[in-house]
This record gives C-alpha cells, sequence and structure tokens, in this order.
C-alpha cells in the first residue's frame, strides 16, 4: 500500500514537473521568435519579407499555446 502511494505521488510531481518545464520551454522560444520576428522587420528586402511570413507560422501556435497557459495560471490563482 505504502508503495503504491510513493510510486503514484512521484509519479504525478514529474509529470506536473515536466508540463512546467514545457510550458517555460514554449514561452522562451516564443519570445525568442518575436524578438527575431522584430529584427527581420527592421531590414528591407524580399528575404526579409519571406522570412517574417515563415516566423508566422511558428509564431501563431505558440501564442496559442501561451494564452492557454496564462488562462489555466489564472484559473489557478482564483480558484
Amino acid at each position: 500500500m505504502i508503495s503504491t502511494v510513493t510510486t503514484s505521488t512521484v509519479t504525478t510531481v514529474t509529470s506536473v514537473a515536466l508540463a512546467a518545464s514545457l510550458g517555460l520551454v514554449a514561452v522562451v522560444t516564443l519570445l525568442l521568435l518575436l524578438v527575431q520576428k522584430e529584427a527581420v522587420t527592421a531590414v528591407a528586402g524580399p528575404r526579409a519579407k519571406a522570412l517574417g511570413r515563415v516566423l508566422n507560422t511558428a509564431i501563431v501556435p505558440l501564442l496559442m499555446a501561451f494564452a492557454f497557459i496564462a488562462a489555466v495560471k489564472v484559473g489557478e490563482v482564483l480558484r
């Protein structure tokens, strides 16, 4: 009985830590892509415009993930 509880507790803690670190990676990646997009938009040229469009394809899903993470965190605080 005690080993089952211990195993369940360790699994839960590991899952929570993994989810938190995954969220952190997503937010840092989003931040880096946004900085890169700003740097690219400062440069004029057709390649810069193309790169800006390509960066949008990575930024939009990460923005959605960020919004979800923020909503979950706000929900945890309000609960």
